[in-house]
């Protein structure tokens, strides 16, 4: 199989340490941005202060590096970083209103109830993966479904893009040039440092806009308010090692029924979006599709993950799609790699002042490198959509359809649709309807899957034959 990008440390290579540990904080300073900002976007209806925000922060960053540890060792086995799901915001939010609803405002009251329906539906996911259901899936699942699916990942992250950019412009547009300079430019050239730059071009641009804030900063061209100032407040509220809160944090989990169920499509969400990232990583990494033993496991192990992240205190995790992106464009697959960033995570984790400080990094750096890395995950999916007969109506129907349908549908629920739709029905399927029609890769997978299996089409046109070399 042909790849965009020469794979310079494949799944099973082991790199020099001192490359390892280098390319483990590239992968951490990638996913960083993202695991932070859902405790910071739910810090504020969990009612927590200051120092119940770098405690959740601290406790995301743990659960994050045990969940990767497992997957990278005992699940999939492929190179993909475990972060928190963006699947399960509306559960958490519907869990913190509901709590709120019987009169416990004290802050963090929602937190054992968000760990009981994380331990519930973790149980679920668990038996999906390791009955080899998960695996068998993609059986009826060609490049026709999954492409679309994989372009939708990236697509669907556009809010995290521009939005977050436009905090700063200057800033988010020079780390943009700075990522382009370095993988594709400087990359390429015959000079001996371009194998600097082909192998770390994220960190470098991330650190060199970083630099470049904090010399503004210091220059007092940035105010106490300006987004691009490194923000050190966390730092200085965070304790140097976590002893007494590592195990949980907030209490003893609650369990309800309803939250159950409410958290249930949220990890279907997840685990489409996680079937979706093995496809895309493996491709990423030169070795073609994850074998159904591979997909089962890693939906096994992420589970085993997310239980375990209701007794640390933080958030369900998936695999991350912008760290997917991150293996195309260095060309670095090794999973020596990812679990030594596992334990990187690990650390930020139990030393809530290292986790504080790379939090520290300005909004429009993440905003930047956002807007570089999402795109490049949907292109991957265009790429896996490619495997199959594109001169087939048939095909670009079906993938056309599922595409326009994850993008069209979750905009349509969330602009009065969701009402619209859920109304008859009782609490426990509205709250799944709901969940499933706001998150465009559950609905793009679910028509393409029935379109691709119900309209007639040979194996050899939907991509599952393998052409021969």
């Amino acid at each position: 199989m042909t790849t965009p990008r020469t794979i310079r440390y494949g799944l099973d290579d082991v790199p020099p340490p001192g490359r390892t540990g280098v390319f483990a904080l590239q992968h951490v300073l990638t996913m960083f941005g993202s695991t932070v900002a859902v405790p910071l976007l739910l810090a504020g209806p969990l009612g927590l202060d200051t120092a119940g925000t770098a405690l959740l922060i601290s406790s995301v960053m743990l659960c994050s590096g045990v969940a990767t540890l497992l997957q990278s060792t005992f699940g999939s086995r492929l190179p993909l970083i475990q972060g928190v799901s963006f699947s399960h915001l509306g559960p958490f939010l519907a869990i913190i209103a509901g709590v709120a609803a019987t009169g416990d405002a004290s802050p963090g009251a929602a937190m054992p109830w968000i760990a009981g329906a994380i331990i519930g539906g973790a149980l679920v996911e668990m038996g999906i993966g390791f009955s080899g259901l998960m695996g068998q899936v993609r059986k009826v699942l060609s490049p026709v479904v999954v492409g679309p699916v994989i372009t939708l990942i990236g697509l669907a992250l556009y809010q995290a893009g521009a939005p977050v950019a436009s905090q700063d412009w200057p800033i988010a547009v020079l780390t943009i040039a700075l990522i382009v300079l370095f993988a594709f430019v400087l990359a390429r050239k015959t000079h001996p440092a371009a194998s600097l730059f082909a192998m770390f071009p994220m960190l470098l641009a991330i650190l060199t806009a970083v630099a470049v804030c904090a010399l503004l900063t210091l220059a007092g061209v940035y105010g106490s308010d300006h987004p691009a100032r490194p923000d050190l407040s966390a730092f200085r509220e965070a304790d140097w090692v976590r002893t007494t809160t590592l195990v949980l944090p907030w209490g003893v989990p609650q369990f309800s029924l309803g939250f159950f169920v409410a958290i249930l499509a949220g990890y279907l969400g997840s685990m489409i979006e996680s079937f979706g990232d093995y496809h895309a990583v493996k491709q990423a990494s030169g070795a073609g599709n994850p074998t159904p033993r591979e997909i089962s496991r890693g939906i096994g192990f992420e589970g085993v993950g997310c239980a375990i992240t209701g007794l640390l205190g933080g958030f369900s995790s998936t695999s991350y799609s912008e760290n997917v992106g991150l293996v195309g464009l260095t060309g670095v697959a090794s999973r020596r790699v990812v679990q030594v960033a596992a334990v990187i995570l690990v650390l930020l984790g139990v030393f809530g002042k290292f986790g504080a400080l790379a939090a520290a990094i300005p909004g429009p750096v993440v905003g930047g490198l956002y807007c570089a890395m999402f795109g490049l995950i949907a292109a991957v999916g265009i790429r896996q959509f490619a495997r199959c007969d594109l001169s087939s109506d048939r095909n670009l129907f079906i993938g056309g359809f599922a595409l326009f349908m994850g993008l069209s549908v979750p905009y349509y629920f969330a602009n009065g649709g969701s009402d619209a739709v859920t109304t008859a029905l009782p609490a426990w399927a509205a709250g799944l309807v709901n969940a499933l029609g706001s998150t465009g890769m559950a609905v793009g997978a679910i028509l393409g899957l029935l379109l691709d299996n119900l309209v007639p089409g040979t194996d050899r046109e939907r991509g599952l034959v393998e052409e021969a070399s």
